[in-house]
């Protein structure tokens, strides 16, 4: 797989060199600091990358004007510090959102999200059969079944504080460590181990009530949302009412 790197900062890139530099079928084909050169560069050699890594919030042309600017064939993952951009990411069919500082192995699930996407057809209809099939076996208990590794890793559900969803995976945040796996939001909210569980928050995150350590307004109906690990999660007005329903009878700052 060729990629791309654009990030106005030169640390960033030499990160994003230097981890990428471990995973094996890739190739750094090209690297700009800003999104004019990027799109300069795509424009002469179309058929020489297959996907940018791509940070958004760059001087003059930011990374959503150049995703915007993409060929189809071209596939982007976003690189920010900013968590405020996911939404209008994914209206750009981003393949991942890469949330700095980000480590080692969360950069490989992205290159992993990457080479999936680039699959021929009937080997992704392969991989979307077999984990059909894993979820149908996910049993309605108390863990959740993450494939790692070519292996299956149990996560307790009582330690998840919240599941963000990315394109065709959930990402599932628990103190003690994250895992992912390829299901939406959606179908992994109305599953019966984790219906009882869980409430949206966000168009693309969840949250367990019980993790749930404060609601701190932000103005205009929305809020922000502080987790037993100090993580801070966006609550939109929208799903406000169904929370504090979810929450009623606990005591939260």
């Amino acid at each position: 797989m060729n990629l791309m790197l654009v990030d106005d900062e030169a640390p960033a890139l030499a990160k994003l060199r230097r981890f990428l530099a471990d995973i094996d079928g890739v190739t750094v084909v090209a690297e700009a600091a800003d999104g004019a050169a990027a799109l300069a560069w795509v424009v002469a050699h179309p058929r020489a990358v297959d996907a940018l890594l791509l940070d958004i919030q760059m001087p003059l042309v930011g990374g959503l004007e150049v995703a915007a600017a993409l060929p189809p064939h071209v596939l982007v993952a976003f690189t920010t510090a900013f968590d405020e951009f996911a939404v209008q990411a994914f209206e750009f069919n981003a393949v991942d959102y890469l949330l700095k500082p980000f480590t080692r192995e969360r950069l490989t699930a992205c290159v992993a999200r990457l080479r999936e996407r680039l699959a021929p057809p009937e080997r992704a209809l392969q991989r979307q059969r077999l984990t059909t099939a894993l979820h149908g076996l996910q049993p309605v208990a108390d863990h959740w079944l993450l494939p790692e590794r070519g292996e299956l890793r149990r996560l307790a559900l009582a330690a998840v504080e919240c599941v963000t969803a990315a394109d065709n995976y959930v990402e599932l945040h628990a103190a003690a460590g994250s895992g992912m796996d390829r299901t939406t939001l959606t179908a992994f909210l109305d599953h019966p181990a984790v219906a009882q569980r869980f409430v949206r928050v966000h168009r693309s995150c969840a949250v367990q009530p019980s993790h749930v350590q404060a609601i701190e307004p932000l103005g205009n109906g929305d809020a922000q949302l502080r987790l037993s690990s100090g993580r801070i999660v966006r609550l939109s007005r929208r799903y406000r009412a169904g929370l504090i329903a979810a929450m009623k009878g606990r005591s939260v700052d």
